[in-house]
């Protein structure tokens, strides 16, 4: 639900309107200073539709297992599950396959679904983009997964490449972030304390453009306003 309460008493859907204001480079600077610095995801997610990500995390697994018949049903119980201002997290041992395409975004979008994070393929990433949905993925393929990689689980804690890490742990409920410098997962638990320091350095960087304009240097910028 858009409505379920979050720590410090903010409901989900403006926290998430929150995020999409600020850069997840800021976010990621925030995490640091609070001793979690490998939040960051792998490079290598990309955005193949949309240019930002925000969503708390709703986490689906899975991976390369040969099957008979003409789709996976536990993949559909999974996307039946997401709601509103979630972003569909998806990890698994998969290489080579898509694990969704449109008509699946399709379905998720009916239930509120605010895009996904992919630890593997997509496909049809120009229907993905004409209707709205943001993606970010490792990497798109017009191979299908039916019959090679099917859904284990989900809503439950999964494990995606890491930035300066091996594995990031995102777990139900986690927020993530991403924009063309790359995704983070901020923990849930430090959501609210997290978003309101990004929100202030925001705050801080837009002193600083204003400052660099009117001639100040970035050496007196750091020291007025302790960052740059």
């Amino acid at each position: 639900m858009s409505d379920r309460p979050v720590p410090g008493g903010d409901d989900r859907a403006s926290v998430r309107r929150r995020f999409l204001a600020v850069d997840a480079s800021n976010v990621a600077d925030v995490l640091d200073a609070r001793g979690l610095p490998d939040q960051g995801l792998a490079a290598d997610f990309r955005p193949e539709s949309g240019d930002r990500i925000a969503g708390w995390a709703y986490t689906i697994r899975g991976q390369m297992t040969p099957y008979e018949g003409t789709g996976d049903p536990e993949k559909m119980r999974a996307c039946a599950g997401v709601g509103l201002d979630e972003l569909t997290v998806w990890s698994g041992d998969g290489d080579g396959v898509c694990y969704f395409g449109e008509l699946i975004a399709l379905g998720m979008m009916e239930r509120g679904c605010v895009g996904a994070l992919v630890d593997g393929g997509v496909r049809d990433t120009r229907w993905l983009a004409e209707h709205g949905f943001p993606v970010f993925a490792r990497y798109r393929t017009p191979v299908q997964s039916i019959g090679r990689w099917r859904v284990t689980g989900w809503q439950e804690p999964v494990y995606v490449a890491g930035a300066t890490s091996r594995r990031v742990a995102v777990r139900p409920g986690d927020f993530v972030l991403g924009d063309h410098d790359g995704c983070i997962v901020v923990p849930a638990e430090h959501v609210v304390e997290v978003l309101a320091e990004a929100e202030r350095l925001t705050g801080i960087e837009a002193q600083v453009r204003t400052a660099l304009a009117e001639g100040v240097s970035l050496e007196e910028c750091l020291q007025r306003f302790g960052h740059v």
